[in-house]
């Protein structure tokens, strides 16, 4: 791989920052589960918005990026109190916020990966890196707020499709592309990959069906011994004889 400098934009981070906490705000605002103030909505914004920038530096064993100004903190507040007043119009702009919440995906995973490789790691725990950073502000919300975590239940690709951008940007790379053009193109192809699942409803099959099938394909090698059924005639009750007419 050649040797790259490569520093994530900060009009770029913040920007990822800040649909991660709008995000986060929708979430809160349409969970019913628990009642959320003002303060809640904020730390989960805090979390969706700086959740995958926290994770990836301290994989990376480097002080955190988010950490280190102002604006990132600012921008995720704001985001997320911007996001909770205005739940409304963006409930209603429904596409729009998925396809964002692609776009977020992608962003995340290409910086994750990018900074990986500039660090001198190799492809896979790259790649590793860049998913963690994808889909760990999601991770960190799902635990903080008592829930399943998302990405381990049936539904649309979230780390799937940040693996293959993740992937991508990592072979062209490799391939002598400039990090800045394969890190545009790894998003997109997340992007892209993260909206056909949600509009053709494509998910990966589920564990219990597999063990279903398996179960049935053992189970129909097995032959089947029927025998006569046993005559039970004493269970028969005799039928009475016509009495003799006088």
């Amino acid at each position: 791989m050649p040797e790259t400098t490569f520093a994530i934009p900060l009009w770029a981070d913040l920007l990822a920052v800040g649909l991660g906490g709008v995000q986060g705000a929708l979430f809160a605002s349409g969970f019913t589960g628990r009642r959320l103030d003002l303060l809640g909505v904020a730390i989960i914004g805090i979390v969706m918005g700086m959740g995958g920038g926290l994770i990836r530096d301290l994989l990376l064993n480097s002080t955190p990026v988010t950490l280190q100004t102002n604006w990132y903190l600012i921008t995720a507040v704001a985001a997320s109190l911007v996001g909770m007043l205005l739940a409304g119009v963006f409930q209603r702009l429904n596409r729009l916020i998925i396809a964002l919440d692609a776009v977020v995906i992608g962003l995340f995973g290409a910086f994750g990966t990018s900074k990986a490789l500039a660090l001198g790691l190799p492809v896979v725990p790259a790649v590793f890196i860049g998913v963690c950073s994808a889909v760990g502000g999601g991770i960190l919300r799902d635990v903080i707020m008592g829930l399943p975590v998302a990405i381990m239940h049936v539904g649309s690709l979230y780390a799937v499709a940040a693996g293959a951008g993740c992937f991508v940007l990592a072979g062209l790379d490799a391939a002598g592309v400039p990090l800045g053009a394969a890190a545009v193109t790894s998003v997109i192809v997340t992007a892209v990959i993260r909206l056909l699942a949600v509009i053709f409803d494509i998910s990966l099959p589920e564990q219990r069906r597999l063990h279903r099938r398996k179960v049935a394909v053992e189970t129909s090698a097995i032959p089947i011994v029927t025998a006569d059924p046993p005559r039970r005639a004493w269970l028969r009750r005799p039928r009475p004889r016509p009495r003799p007419q006088r």
